[in-house]
């Protein structure tokens, strides 16, 4: 049995790259001034990490001098030691303030860009990835960087300085017990070393499968009437289950390996201290006069010494993870654009609307040609019909006009000017497409139509909704144009969704108009009001209609009938229908045909 493609792996990336770590750090450059001020308070919070531990010493040394004991000074050092705690702790939440609201900025900069880029990317980019699987890259995955941002990056630095202190000081007392201390570091390293390949494998599959999971649950909450309407609700559950428990596995195994730093770190840390006291033991009585106050700094100094370290294994965990999802960002940044602005493109001038295609090939696979070398030219204020057999490439000539792809060979022209030359938004802003699926977005009415002009007043709403007969039924409704509807448009009927749309195309007062099966979901009725409307607000515009039913098309100037990706047969409905043999007077036959017997 068949089951959606949205639960299948995703290809993991090559191996991490350091190129794209520095990537993602530019997005903190614009707050270098606060992270440099951040990285000084936490210096500061490090020297004073180190103060507490040395003060204490001071106090042991006072205390077993075999002198008496001098309180003032023991006091003094308690509250240095007091102070230090004090002062670190206020300039740890300072610098927790300051790289937070820093690193969340940087966060919200990264996911404004990478919507801006997948709003440019070309259909093709869309046609083989659900919108769940975009949606995790934008929200799950670049949510995951920000622990990254706000502490990862300065607390690595911080780290990395507190162990360089400490080393230096642990030195300076006694150089002997540092290097038994470091050697125990060499086992630590080994098992790293052994498992950091294991751990980012394991993450990324983690992410796969999370999206695996936002991917099916996206298609399966859209596709839910069909769902119900076909009883299939036992089986999706079955399927969902083992997405979910896909997850479980592949994040258990996941932290299984992250698990094993914290043991590594345990071991190393005993193993460290047990011959530390042991050599200091032997030092103290037999080689040299070493103090307890040292033994005891060493002692202590170790202790602090493996909290960097700690810090750094999580660090490494998190980037690991982090990175995971950072691969996974930058393949959607990677993705080319394939329709964008040429390099030295202009502003396409105000349309008057001649539309040509000039020896036009296209394929969408390579190899296998949807469009072979058409050739076709519409004078403006023409109303262009496109019919033919479904995959015949009709949609594609449409789409080629407002340059959604990028045609194979050939030249596009409009009022003579190739369309690859402009810019596209120049170019787009001067048509309007209403699509076979009339999308409606969440929000009023008067939202939706007004979605392609903005600054359009409530008067021209209404008058482009009168235009198209959608008046009636939306001032019908609980609040008129006000009436709050649901994504997609649950609420209205398919002919309301499309007369809605409708209006919102002629809204724009486009110099070209394109309707791709823009009726398919009309009644006959509504139909016949709506080609009366055609008739009137057409004037001085170029439409390009695609549709099945040919009672819409029969007014056509001029009749393009599309099969095998070339035109068959091109004239009006008259001329066309006396074509013997003609396609498009079997098409015509065949339909009466049909009504005749309904």
């Amino acid at each position: 049995m068949p089951r959606l493609r949205q639960i299948d792996d995703e290809a993991l990336e090559a191996p991490f790259n350091k190129r794209q770590f520095f990537r993602l750090l530019r997005y903190l450059l614009p707050y270098k001034n606060q992270m440099l001020f951040a990285l000084l308070l936490m210096v500061t919070y490090a020297v004073c990490g180190i103060a507490g531990p040395y003060f204490m010493s001071q106090v042991v040394a006072a205390m077993d001098n075999g002198a008496a004991i001098n309180v003032a000074e023991i006091v003094k050092y308690v509250l240095l030691m007091i102070g230090a705690a004090v002062f670190g702790g206020l300039l740890l939440r300072w610098r927790v303030r300051i790289t937070d609201t820093a690193g969340r900025r940087a966060i919200a900069t990264l996911r404004q860009e990478l919507f801006e880029y997948i709003q440019h990317l070309s259909f093709d980019f869309f046609d083989s990835r659900s919108a769940g699987k975009i949606m995790v890259r934008v929200i799950n995955d670049v949510n995951s960087l920000n622990d990254l941002f706000a502490n990862g990056i300065i607390n690595l630095l911080i780290d990395c300085l507190t162990l360089v202190l400490l080393l230096v000081i642990m030195l300076s007392v006694n150089w002997q017990l540092t290097l038994v201390s470091l050697a125990s570091l060499s086992i630590l390293a080994v098992l790293i070393a052994t498992i950091k390949r294991k751990m980012r494998l394991a993450w990324q599959i983690v992410r796969s499968k999370i999206s695996n999971m936002n991917g099916y649950l996206h298609e399966s909450l859209a596709g839910m009437r069909v769902t119900q309407s076909f009883a299939r609700e036992p089986y999706n559950q079955e399927v969902f289950a083992d997405v979910a428990d896909d997850i479980r596995s592949s994040w258990m195994k996941a932290v299984r390996y992250n698990g094993l730093f914290w043991p590594a770190i345990d071991i190393t840390s005993t193993v460290g201290t047990v011959a530390v006291y042991l050599v200091g033991l032997y030092l103290m009585r037999n080689v040299v006069s070493l103090p307890l106050s040292a033994l005891l700094l060493i002692l202590w100094y170790l202790g602090r010494f493996w909290d960097p370290i700690n810090n750094l294994s999580n660090f490494y965990n998190s980037l690991l993870s982090a990175m995971a999802s950072v691969e996974r960002i930058y393949e959607i940044f990677d993705t080319p654009i394939q329709v964008k602005d040429a390099e030295g493109a202009g502003e396409m001038p105000e349309i008057v609307g001649d539309v040509e295609f000039d020896h036009v090939s296209f394929a969408y696979d390579k190899g296998v040609p949807v469009l072979k070398d058409v050739n076709f030219k519409a004078k403006a204020g023409e109303t262009i019909a496109l019919v033919g057999p479904t995959g015949a490439g009709k949609s594609t000539v449409v789409n080629l006009i407002s340059r959604f792809y990028n045609a194979g060979g050939g030249r596009v022209l409009i009022d003579g000017v190739d369309i690859s030359k402009v810019k596209l938004h120049s170019l787009r802003k001067q048509m309007s497409v209403m699509m076979q699926d009339s999308f409606i977005f969440s929000g009023t009415i008067i939202d939706n139509i007004r979605y392609g002009r903005l600054d359009a007043t409530d008067a021209e709403v209404t008058e482009a909704a009168k235009a198209v007969f959608a008046h009636d039924f939306i001032m019908n409704m609980e609040k008129g144009y006000n009436t709050e509807v649901n994504e997609r448009g649950s609420s209205l009927s398919a002919g309301q969704k499309q007369l809605i749309s409708f209006a919102r195309a002629l809204l724009n007062d486009p110099r070209i108009l394109i309707l791709d099966e823009a009726t398919s979901s009309i009644d006959t009725h509504t139909e016949q009001l709506i080609q009366k409307a055609i008739e009137r607000l057409l004037v001085g515009r170029t439409c390009f209609i695609i549709a099945h039913r040919l009672s819409t098309i029969r007014k056509a100037s001029q009749i393009l009938v599309v099969q095998g990706g070339n035109i068959q047969e091109r004239g009006t409905h008259e001329e066309l229908i006396r074509l013997p043999n003609g396609h498009y007077k079997g098409l015509c036959d065949a339909q009466y045909a049909f009504f005749t017997k309904a």
